[in-house]
């Protein structure tokens, strides 16, 4: 499967976007979805993950709170509701499918499938 990141773009400190990670064509053959973000000359790193038995979320503790991963009831989209943005939320954000076991939902080769990406600028 495929997946389209896509509802980055430009915003102020403060406001909102609403990102979403759809599997092209087909629903979700995985366990699980991520979104990670990766900062210019930074690491990419977790963001939040669901997953799709029982719908358990995980969040990084940076965006605890501000950020919400959720998914649709037909498992083709999973979304990242982003309020309260802040310039150091800036990054391309992306989203990964697969089935991480529960310690590892934060680690970014417990994805295989990846989209490409879509990038957030938080403006001060």
């Amino acid at each position: 499967v495929q997946l389209q990141a896509s509802g980055g773009g430009l915003v102020r400190a403060g406001g909102s976007l609403r990102l979403s990670c759809a599997a092209s064509g087909r629903t979700f053959s995985s366990n699980a979805v991520a979104w990670f973000r990766q900062a210019p000359g930074k690491e990419r790193e977790f963001v939040a993950a669901i997953r799709f038995n029982g719908g358990h979320t995980y969040y990084a503790d940076s965006v605890k709170g501000r950020f919400t991963i959720s998914k649709d009831s037909a498992k083709t989209t999973v979304y990242l509701q982003m309020n309260s943005l802040k310039p150091e939320d800036t990054a391309v954000y992306y989203c990964g499918a697969g089935s991480p076991i529960l310690s590892a939902v934060r680690v970014p080769n417990m994805y295989k499938t990846w989209g490409q990406g879509t990038l957030v600028t938080v403006s001060s």
